[in-house]
């Protein structure tokens, strides 16, 4: 039975999601920034851990971080005891919800395991409108038992919860499903900007291809608020997107594959990164990279 939750990284999306959480099961929780702790133990069942160690006390320890290097620097060598990873007790699960590296979550997870402690790997997609509402699509990735031990917490945060392998599988799926999301996002744009060139109207475009057989997510969600009626507030960062699209084509490397449209969608948003500045833009903002370099502007 699962009695107490340490729930570590309260941004964006770790916000929404302890509210949700903390409706079944006590949790505590920890961020570097203090503003953040603060703001998620005013919801009732939530409290404050007073620093990171006291996490270690937890039956289940949540991360919901940006990536892989944070992971491991926040749980440490597991075989160092003044660790946090080493302070965990046998029978601990470690849930990293956050998008990790597939084989960094395979190395961690076996690790762990040497000390009896479970970990299994359980991304999101929906962002942070769907993280408020508990209807995240979760996909998870380790050991049948665990994932069952997960699954009411999962299930507390998201509407869709699925089994899809071993540990690191669901990491490599959250992964290459943003890839696609971005091939997505970047062909409806370039497509966009091709037809409102020739003398089309972007917004008229964009309500034919949603019910023609180019929709996509992108189409149907993103562009019209996002881009055309120049809001760029999709909720996910552009700099998020170029980790988890390297990642998806690291991977695909990794086995030997060469993937010419996913090169291709990974050099446009790391160009469009570059150009757009460190200012942590938000991933609809490529539009305004896209209209600088074609001198086509989509927003109205």
């Amino acid at each position: 039975m699962t009695n107490t939750v340490t729930f570590i990284g309260l941004g964006t999306m770790g916000q929404p999601m302890v509210r949700n959480l903390a409706r079944s099961v006590p949790v505590a929780v920890f961020d570097v920034d203090p503003n953040a702790i603060d703001a998620a133990a005013r919801n009732e069942g939530v409290t404050a851990l007073a620093g990171l160690v006291g996490g270690a006390e937890g039956d289940v320890v949540i991360l919901m971080l940006p990536n892989s290097a944070i992971v491991e620097r926040v749980l440490g060598d597991p075989g160092d005891t003044e660790s946090f990873a080493g302070r965990l007790r046998p029978g601990t699960l470690v849930i990293d919800m956050g998008s990790s590296a597939p084989l960094a979550t395979q190395e961690m997870a076996a690790r762990l395991r040497e000390r009896h402690v479970a970990m299994i790997d359980a991304p999101v997609s929906g962002g942070p409108r769907k993280a408020a509402t508990a209807e995240l699509t979760i996909m998870a990735g380790g050991l049948a038992e665990d994932y069952e031990r997960a699954l009411p917490l999962l299930r507390a945060m998201g509407s869709s919860v699925t089994h899809v392998g071993p540990a690191g599988s669901a990491h490599a799926l959250k992964a290459l499903n943003n890839l696609l999301s971005a091939i997505g996002l970047v062909g409806a744009l370039e497509v966009l900007t091709a037809g409102t060139k020739f003398g089309l109207d972007p917004r008229t475009m964009l309500d034919v291809i949603n019910r023609s057989t180019g929709r996509n997510q992108s189409t149907e969600v993103k562009v019209g608020p996002e881009v055309l009626d120049g809001r760029f507030q999709v909720g996910f960062s552009l700099p998020l997107t170029v980790k988890d699209i390297t990642t998806a084509l690291e991977l695909s490397a990794s086995m030997g594959l060469s993937l010419e449209v996913s090169e291709a969608c990974v050099q446009f948003c790391r160009a469009a990164l570059a150009d757009l500045g460190g200012q942590n833009p938000d991933q609809s903002e490529m539009a305004r990279y896209l209209a600088k370099a074609t001198g086509v502007n989509l927003t109205r």
